[in-house]
């Protein structure tokens, strides 16, 4: 078995470990709670600013483990802490529901950055101990719900390239078991570029 297959069961092991949504939402409440969220995210969860992430079409378990994070300090950010405050359990797993339950908008790759991104993606870097993006989020970048992995396919380059170069400086620190840190601190922000690129445009493979 070579190192990337253990770093991919060795991840499944620590997000399998961590809380999970108790029970599912409902998700037609969830859209009489979402008046809210358009603003930033799109009335269906397709944001138009990149710097935004979409929401729809993302794992329910794993939105609901972003608003609970954001809701008890452990993903920072002074807008969505304001958003949450006010937010129960149920609405979160409503909230959760209702945006899992739409369909992502396609979005389109740089070509000049396609080619290294996708050797990223699917082999890593070995030289310098970048695991391949396919072990957690799949062939597709569909991710895997159960284990809270995240879809990456069709997410704004903007948003996934911000994210990575924040779990890199470790501004955002709510990855289980410094998964994405370990990852992303040895990512040039070349990788970075290339491979966020490479996952947005996989929503058309």
């Amino acid at each position: 078995m070579n190192k990337y297959a253990l770093i991919a069961l060795a991840a499944l092991g620590l997000a399998l470990s961590a809380p999970v949504m108790a029970d599912a939402g409902d998700a037609t409440r969830g859209k009489g709670l979402s008046a809210s969220c358009a603003a930033c995210h799109g009335a269906d969860g397709n944001s138009v600013n990149p710097e935004w992430p979409k929401l729809a079409g993302q794992g329910e378990a794993y939105l609901f483990k972003q608003l609970v994070d954001y809701k008890e300090g452990r993903r920072q950010n002074v807008l969505m802490a304001g958003q949450v405050a006010n937010l129960s359990t149920q609405d979160m797993r409503d909230l959760a529901a209702f945006f899992a339950s739409q369909t992502i908008t396609p979005g389109t790759a740089d070509a000049s950055m396609v080619e290294l991104g996708e050797q990223i993606y699917r082999g890593g870097n070995a030289a310098t101990g970048v695991a391949a993006c396919i072990a957690c989020h799949g062939p597709n970048g569909q991710g895997n719900p159960a284990a809270m992995f995240p879809k990456v396919a069709g997410q704004h380059a903007k948003y996934n390239a911000d994210q990575l170069r924040y779990f890199r400086d470790e501004s955002r620190a709510n990855d289980n078991g410094r998964m994405m840190r370990n990852i992303a601190r040895r990512m040039t922000d070349a990788e970075i570029e290339a491979v966020s690129q490479y996952m947005v445009g996989l929503s058309r493979n």
